[in-house]
């Protein structure tokens, strides 16, 4: 057997996936059809709050001022990181034209779309790198307006540090809603908004459920279930760091999976031995979710070399991935499938979440076998154009005709019939399907 499981999973994140689908649907259908004072009525019902939905400057001013200058220092710190690095992925996208034959010029152009979405979790955890991450590269692809949302807490409001992360990432607004009705809010165009154009950002099993009814009139960055993570560890590796690592992101939920693959032994049995007393080490609600994500989901799997250590982790195509194992560089090259990839005991999840300038709003369940994370490129839009002369279209008017006909199109033919016998009349053609 080419993979050993010390420790196997008893469920999956498919397994806990509640039927939301009803519910969700109901409440977006709601919203839409009673606008502003449905939303209200969904917030005073869930976020329990009844405070103003979008805040004005002075609310926003007031918040900030509760933020400690420390704070403030590391959240524009965690900014200037993000933003940097958003505007060296928006460089790698340009306009181009190619002349496709003499005088026949086609192109590309990336344009922003107008209005984004950002949804910041501030439920369980007050998610500040998630305002920073969705705001930045929204602000950074040339959004024409973004908007921030974030559930109130009963009676507080925003938490302040969101608040001022959003504000200083360049949300033009902010609004205090939660959930589904948060979601709808910002799709739908209620409370003087512009319809959202794109809705980005993480957010509990119902925000993802209506991201995923709603996507079609809306873009969306993906749909998310529980963050997971995997860790490469070879002999080298340390087996307190390992353990640390995966306890740190088994806190993020009850269902959050992490999975160990090494090809030692005595690695995996000490990191197995040491990770129940980090857990119970940690605050009491991080305590109770780590708990559950470890007992339930984690898994640690044993392979017989690097190769398959390399293969087991794409076929769990993790959202995020860290290797601590000599020989970072082949590790690079020869992984395929993951969110982000955190390569060296010097780097850890954790940098990437909120401070390191690679977005932390990934793939999951599998997802990254097919797409990455979100970057400033969600936000924009390629879209092409063509430009010809005359004599430069004459040919592919023909083939066009030709093709068209064999496809059984014959509108399609006629558009470029017409174009041959209008710029090219004492010419004749022959625009059969058959030759």
């Amino acid at each position: 057997m080419k993979r050993e499981y010390l420790k196997k999973a008893t469920l999956t994140a498919k397994s806990d996936a509640s039927e939301v689908h009803e519910t969700v649907r109901t409440i977006l259908a709601d919203i839409e059809t009673g606008g502003d004072a449905k939303a209200l009525e969904y917030a005073a019902k869930f976020d329990r709050y009844d405070g103003n939905v979008l805040l004005t400057a002075e609310e926003i001013e007031a918040a900030a001022a509760l933020v400690p200058e420390k704070l403030k220092a590391d959240i524009r710190f965690a900014h200037d990181n993000v933003k940097r690095f958003a505007e060296a992925q928006k460089a790698t996208v340009s306009d181009v034209e190619v002349e496709i034959v003499p005088g026949m010029v086609a192109g590309q152009k990336a344009i922003p779309v107008d209005a984004a979405g950002c949804y910041v979790p501030g439920g369980r955890y007050s998610h500040i790198a998630s305002a920073i991450m969705t705001v930045t590269t929204a602000k950074v692809a040339g959004c024409g307006h973004i908007t921030a949302c974030s559930p109130p807490r009963p009676g507080v409001g925003v938490a302040p540090a969101i608040i001022y992360a959003a504000h200083l990432c360049g949300a033009d607004k902010i609004m205090a809603l939660g959930g589904v009705q948060g979601v709808a809010a910002m799709t739908f165009g209620l409370f003087g908004l512009p319809k959202a154009n794109i809705l980005v950002g993480p957010g509990n099993q119902f925000v993802a459920e209506a991201k995923r009814i709603l996507f079609g009139r809306v873009g969306i960055d993906m749909i998310a279930g529980p963050t997971d993570s995997l860790i490469l560890a070879d002999a080298t590796a340390d087996p307190h760091i390992v353990a640390t690592d995966l306890v740190s992101q088994a806190e993020h939920g009850y269902n959050s999976p992490v999975w160990l693959v090494t090809d030692d032994r005595v690695l995996a049995e000490k990191v197995m031995e040491l990770v129940p007393a980090l857990i119970d080490d940690l605050p009491e609600v991080n305590r109770d979710n780590a708990f559950a994500a470890w007992r339930d989901y984690a898994e640690v799997i044993v392979c017989p070399d690097r190769e398959e250590m390399a293969a087991c982790s794409d076929d769990y195509a993790p959202e995020h991935l860290t290797v601590q194992a000599e020989d970072l560089d082949w590790w690079l090259d020869r992984l395929t499938c993951y969110g982000s990839l955190f390569l060296g005991e010097e780097t850890t999840v954790s940098y990437g979440d909120k401070a390191t300038g690679t977005n932390h709003v990934l793939p999951t369940s599998g997802a990254a076998n097919y797409t990455g994370g979100l970057s400033v490129h969600k936000y924009m839009k390629i879209v092409t154009w063509q430009r010809a002369t005359r004599e430069g279209a004459k040919q592919v008017a023909e083939a066009t005709a030709r093709i068209s006909r064999l496809e059984g199109m014959e509108g399609h033919a006629r558009a470029a019939d017409v174009r041959l016998a209008k710029y090219f009349p004492d010419e004749a053609f022959d625009l059969t399907a058959n030759g």
